[in-house]
């Protein structure tokens, strides 16, 4: 019996372990996606906002991103259901962030809050962005990509196969 417990309290932290944001991301935020933060006046509400990056800024006192985005997973990374996404937003922070490394479509997600709201031209739309000043910018790993081939099975009978 107790051994039983032991296995089942174990695992119980591993799972968990699992679902647990990184120590950067953890913290208490406002329910809002960047969509909603441009309905209202926001400004100073604290965010997790996560995406990807649609552009990398460095400036001469800091870096700015401009990120589409989306839904975020249990442990913080964006998560792409469809394509349906959050809208955008730009995340400042102080410091020089290499494009190289920040470069189109990475994963990241910002902590910080709503420093304001700027206006910027999409494919020639004016589009009403909530800027955040972040305290956290976290880039994600690369995800693998791997192709699974499954081969057809023709096992019938006793001949070919066996």
């Amino acid at each position: 019996m107790n051994m039983r417990l032991t296995t089942i309290c174990i695992a119980t932290a591993l799972l968990a372990a699992c679902a647990t944001q990184p120590k950067p991301l953890q913290g208490q935020f406002q329910a809002l996606t960047a969509h909603q933060a441009v309905d209202g006046d926001h400004t100073g509400s604290m965010v997790r906002w996560g995406g990807r990056i649609i552009r990398t800024e460095p400036r001469p006192d800091r870096t700015c991103f401009e990120v589409i985005s989306t839904k975020l997973s249990a442990n913080g990374r964006p998560y792409w259901a469809s394509d349906d996404t959050w809208g955008r937003f730009i995340a400042c922070r102080t410091g020089f962030y290499d494009p190289a490394l920040f470069e189109l479509n990475r994963e990241v997600t910002f902590t910080g809050h709503i420093e304001g709201y700027e206006d910027r031209k999409v494919d020639g739309f004016t589009y009403k962005f909530p800027r955040v000043s972040a305290d956290v910018v976290y880039l994600w790993p690369q995800r693998e990509r791997v192709n699974v081939v499954t081969q057809p099975s023709f096992r019938f009978g006793w001949g070919w196969g066996w």
